[in-house]
């Protein structure tokens, strides 16, 4: 008998799955006051509310899978539960339709005035002139961020007669053109767009996409939607864009503090707010309960979950051979990443040397969550990888060779974008770590680690002193320097390390040396 405690509050249809099995015994309790001892638990099923922290699990020697009740694994240490051969499931897909049509009720609600003049008329007051609104019908409606949502919601307001433009990096043109829409940049999304509203994770990239500058791209009289993530659209600057009169409406779920308390974009009328109910509706709440009981079901049958964080089926053995190429393929995967600014349609992962004769379809999806990992709002691990990729329309090429070009071991990495294929070597040297030893097409030799600047540029005297010089100005340690070229006179590029993240001030003036091709800043 397996004893599965649910702390927190669950749908109980949602727990069907669990209740019709036999083996499985349901308890039903606070965590900090639970019906039976937590060293005799074998499943923790959890919302939001529980914090399963190393403390926690310290408590339950027999844990053997952590399920989350939804999305987001923020309240679940999963590096802990990990070390401790616990297996953490979510549920990623089960409030995809709940948040796509909260998003859809909060656009119409706001083009057409509805919570005010709601407001309005429980005040006894009657000002049909006031609230007079806007149709959908027509409208440019532009959406960053084209994952499961952001389907939904372009498949909605096709249903409204709106034309739909699509900010994705990872959106091929292939598939934007069998969805029926257009995929463009995102300048020309924010000044083309009626309305915006954002499905995108935050990260690093996403972190203030929206902010003083891009907002200020957008039409005049635009409406923004945000019921993805608090810090997608910086505040302040939304704040004065509403006080200008430049943004006409906007609609927010969610804050960067929840709760908000006494914001002061809640004080003006043309702002509708919901205190972060995209995924607050019962089916919503029964289907991610569904959705982690069966995976509960499946491992205890001893069969393969589907949505696992954090599983790996390897042995020990196995897993430490393969750990400095997993590593080196990862910080690949990354770096690519960085690079890479267009639609991916393929990544082929080629291997020679010894590697080859190893489990390389783990290295494989170390890489490609290294690819992924900044882009998604799932968890993105070498479980999911390859399900995830696959979703965006990515095919996935893994093959082996016996050119090995002069090393023991070697990971070939080809991107093949839309308009451009990007190309990545590295290898592994033992007591001298990861190296990365082509860069599309230039032999280099660098540390795939830190923050690296990396610069394209014709070959010809001067250019290097011209960087360090500017470098030096402004008082800028390099920490290492490697160069390559094809050709005498042709194209070259140059890596260096710093020791700490080079300004963009900085880099803009290395962009105005004559010989300069393209700079971009890599953080590994």
């Amino acid at each position: 008998m397996f004893r599965i405690l649910v702390a927190d509050s669950i749908s109980k249809e949602g727990l069907y799955p669990l209740q019709e099995e036999n083996e499985l015994e349901i308890i039903e309790s606070n965590i900090d006051n639970p019906l039976i001892p937590l060293n005799k638990i074998d499943a923790l099923l959890v919302r939001s509310s529980t914090m399963v922290n190393e403390e926690l699990m310290q408590q339950m020697p027999n844990l053997k899978i952590i399920a989350r009740a939804g999305v987001g694994v923020d309240n679940i240490d999963v590096p802990a539960a990990t070390r401790k051969g616990i297996i953490v499931v979510n549920a990623p897909d089960g409030n995809t339709i709940s948040t796509a049509e909260h998003t859809f009720a909060m656009m119409a609600s706001m083009l057409r005035n509805i919570p005010q003049a709601n407001q309005s008329l429980k005040i006894m007051k009657w000002e049909r002139n006031r609230f007079i609104g806007n149709e959908l019908f027509g409208k440019q409606l532009g959406i960053i961020g084209f994952g499961r949502i952001g389907t939904e919601i372009a498949k909605r307001a096709k249903a409204f007669g709106m034309s739909i433009t699509v900010f994705d990096p990872f959106l091929s043109k292939t598939k934007a053109d069998t969805l029926g829409i257009h995929s463009t940049d995102l300048n020309n999304l924010l000044s083309s767009s009626d309305i915006i509203t954002v499905h995108t994770p935050l990260t690093s990239d996403t972190k203030y996409l929206l902010n003083d500058k891009t907002l200020a791209l957008t039409k005049k009289g635009v409406y923004l939607i945000n019921c993805a993530r608090g810090g997608i659209i910086e505040e302040k600057a939304l704040l004065k864009y509403v006080e200008n009169g430049h943004i006409s409406g906007v609609a927010l779920d969610v804050f960067e503090n929840e709760p908000p308390g006494n914001h002061p974009l809640l004080q003006h009328e043309n702002v509708i707010a919901t205190p972060h109910l995209g995924a607050s509706t019962k089916e919503a709440q029964v289907n991610v309960a569904s959705q982690v009981a069966n995976e509960i079901c499946l491992f205890f049958k001893g069969k393969s979950v589907k949505n696992a964080i954090n599983l790996s089926s390897l042995t020990d053995e196995i897993l430490e051979k393969l750990k400095p190429y997993h590593s080196l393929a990862k910080k690949m995967g990354v770096l690519l990443s960085q690079q890479v600014q267009e639609p991916v349609q393929e990544i082929e992962m080629t291997y020679s040397g010894v590697v080859a004769n190893l489990e390389t379809a783990y290295v494989t999806k170390a890489m490609v969550s290294g690819f992924l990992q900044n882009r998604m709002a799932n968890y993105i691990n070498e479980v999911n990888a390859f399900v995830i990729a696959k979703e965006r329309g990515i095919s996935l090429v893994e093959k082996n060779t016996d050119q090995s070009y002069g090393y023991s071991n070697c990971l070939t990495v080809t991107i093949k974008g839309e308009k451009s294929v990007y190309y990545l070597r590295g290898t592994y040297i033992e007591y001298y770590g990861p190296r990365i030893v082509n860069l599309n097409g230039f032999n280099i030799d660098f540390l795939p680690e830190g923050n690296l600047l990396y610069l394209q540029h014709m070959d010809r005297p001067g250019v290097i002193g011209k960087v360090g010089k500017i470098l030096g100005d402004h008082e800028v340690n390099i920490a290492t320097m490697q160069v390559g070229r094809k050709e005498l006179g042709g194209e070259a590029i140059m890596v260096l390390s710093f020791d700490e993240p080079v300004k963009e001030e900085i880099t803009n003036k290395l962009k105005l040396i004559e010989d300069i091709i393209s700079i971009q800043v890599f953080n590994l």
